[in-house]
């Protein structure tokens, strides 16, 4: 491949990225002036309606003719039109038979290793140790101790864990970054993550693994209200702000045969496992070649997908049981203000990225 196809390979790449962030934006823009629209007419027509059309019959054509209405439907035609356009351009995306298709590497042991960060969880510490301890085929857990101020770093190791302590706070992906780098120096096969409030259980381990024989790495959906204990965290915006958020990555890597490479609706579900080769190649995505800081917080369930995705590995999302917490929230993401905010910087690293 000479330079003139590389350059002309990144020159359609690039206005094919630049093309789904104007659609991105412009369909948030044109449902909410939508919306609007109907909303306005329906209250218009719920208490003057009739009144109007009594007095004035021609009413009806003054409105539904209008140049606001006019301008409201030709934006639609021109994004449904680039949408196809942006659609059509994608036919050929990944289609890669050998990389993107069925392919079976069968796992040798399915040896697993369990990473777990954790600030302040002394109340559900041990039991999600000892779940995951116990399960077939894990030869190590991993507790990341946040520089905690209660037990559990106590707990955890007298559980069984192996505990790696911080002497400060360093945030969650600092953790998480930390217990993944550890876990590959175990010898294992399948590195499992997942927050230590007791919200997952081990079990789901049994349904994920075998999907590791066609893909490199299994990430759980919280969505599905029959796994769902009632009264978890996720209240209705986060549920439906996450499943947005999830399409809009679908989106991001579609292909027009099977509507993308990956089919998302939860992106904010820590809980997930990855084969080890697969590890190695991203794990050094997770830390900023500038500064050498690891990427934020609260961006990290987040930053994990888009990395295996960015890294060409094949993500497979199933159903995995959700229940409340053990203990109150340390990040505060039960709020709705907090989950906005959230919910923005997702979006904005979803766009740019």
């Amino acid at each position: 491949m000479n330079n003139n196809d590389l350059f002309i390979i990144n020159l359609s790449q690039q206005i094919v990225g630049f093309l789904y962030i104007v659609l991105a934006i412009t369909f948030v823009i044109l449902l909410a002036i939508n919306i609007t629209w109907i909303v306005t007419n329906i209250v218009f027509w719920a208490f003057n309606g009739l009144q109007a059309l009594l007095v004035d019959p021609s009413v009806i054509e003054s409105i539904y003719l209008s140049t606001f209405l006019k301008w409201i439907l030709l934006g639609d035609i021109i994004w449904i039109a680039s949408a196809l356009t942006f659609a059509f351009m994608r036919k050929d995306y990944r289609t890669d038979p050998k990389e993107h298709y069925l392919v079976k590497k069968p796992l040798d042991t399915q040896t697993m290793c369990v990473v777990l960060p954790a600030y302040n969880e002394e109340l559900s510490i041990e039991s999600v140790v000892k779940d995951f301890i116990n399960f077939k085929n894990v030869k190590q857990v991993i507790v990341v101790d946040n520089n905690s101020s209660d037990k559990t770093i106590e707990i955890a190791e007298k559980a069984g864990a192996k505990v790696i302590k911080n002497k400060k706070n360093m945030g969650m992906a600092y953790s998480c970054v930390e217990g993944l780098r550890e876990s590959l120096k175990i010898d294992v096969d399948v590195i499992t993550l997942l927050e230590s409030d007791g919200t997952c259980v081990s079990d789901d381990l049994n349904k994920m693994v075998p999907y590791l024989q066609n893909c490199d790495t299994v990430i759980g959906t919280r969505a599905l209200q029959v796994l769902s204990e009632k009264g978890n965290q996720l209240g209705l915006l986060h549920v439906w702000g996450n499943y947005f958020l999830a399409k809009l990555i679908q989106v991001k890597f579609f292909s027009l045969l099977h509507m993308g490479v990956v089919s998302l609706t939860d992106v904010g579900c820590m809980y997930r496992i990855i084969r080890k080769d697969a590890l190695e190649k991203i794990i050094d995505k997770f830390v900023d070649s500038k500064t050498g800081n690891v990427i934020p917080d609260l961006e990290f369930t987040l930053f994990m997908t888009m990395e295996c995705l960015k890294g060409n590995l094949r993500i497979v999302e199933i159903p995995v049981t959700f229940k409340r917490r053990v203990g109150p929230s340390k990040t505060n993401s039960q709020k709705n203000s907090v989950a906005i905010s959230v919910g923005f910087k997702y979006l904005w690293y979803i766009l740019k990225s």
